[in-house]
């Protein structure tokens, strides 16, 4: 079974920050779907997951730790289910990309993200896919921190919507038929620009 996990921080102050478009991908999966966000099993208090069951099924889950323990719930998660490495797809911010620029990788290392940090850490592993937003750097002069909890400038928000839209895609496709089938189609979007 296939696990999508989005990446963010629990409370209102931060539903709309940048840190936290992994949750709006997996809530946008939930509301395709008409799936109901369930408090995970007694033994895993520190996770939101809706089921999903197709061919094959699939499941999306949102830790409730902050964004630093992140690796708790997911390592947590995993073990519970049973789901091995190659099936599970982490979703979070990524500042080293655009605003609006998705980028799917089959495995690598959690850059400057602490809430990726925590999850190579826990799982004790690199070997797991994971599709990285952009949300842009910013002004330099300001602090990372400061950047990724404020919420998106007013250009933003008009393509706030698509971008969290078209990460679902990706989050499906993923669910459907893997992660070198996302690479190829989303990670080419960037070739492609790049050459425009």
């Amino acid at each position: 079974m296939k696990l999508i996990i989005g990446l963010g921080n629990p409370g209102r102050e931060y539903r709309d920050t940048r840190h936290n478009v992994g949750f709006m991908v997996v809530e946008e999966l939930a509301r395709r779907h008409a799936l109901k966000w369930d408090a995970a099993p007694s033994q895993l208090p520190d996770a939101m997951i809706a089921k999903k069951f197709g061919a094959p099924p699939w499941m999306i889950a949102r830790p409730l730790t902050f964004m630093n323990r992140s690796g708790d719930a997911v390592a947590a998660l995993t073990r519970y289910f049973g789901v091995p490495d190659e099936e599970l797809l982490v979703v979070y911010d990524d500042i080293d990309l655009p605003f609006g620029r998705l980028r799917a990788l089959k495995s690598g290392g959690p850059g400057t993200h602490n809430g990726m940090r925590s999850v190579v850490d826990r799982l004790g592993t690199r070997e797991f896919s994971r599709l990285r937003l952009g949300v842009g750097r910013g002004d330099a002069r300001r602090k990372l921190a400061d950047h990724v909890l404020s919420t998106f400038e007013a250009d933003e928000y008009a393509d706030l919507e698509l971008f969290i839209a078209r990460a679902a895609d990706a989050a499906e496709m993923f669910a459907a038929e893997g992660i070198v089938k996302v690479m190829n189609t989303y990670n080419a979007e960037v070739a492609e620009s790049a050459n425009d």
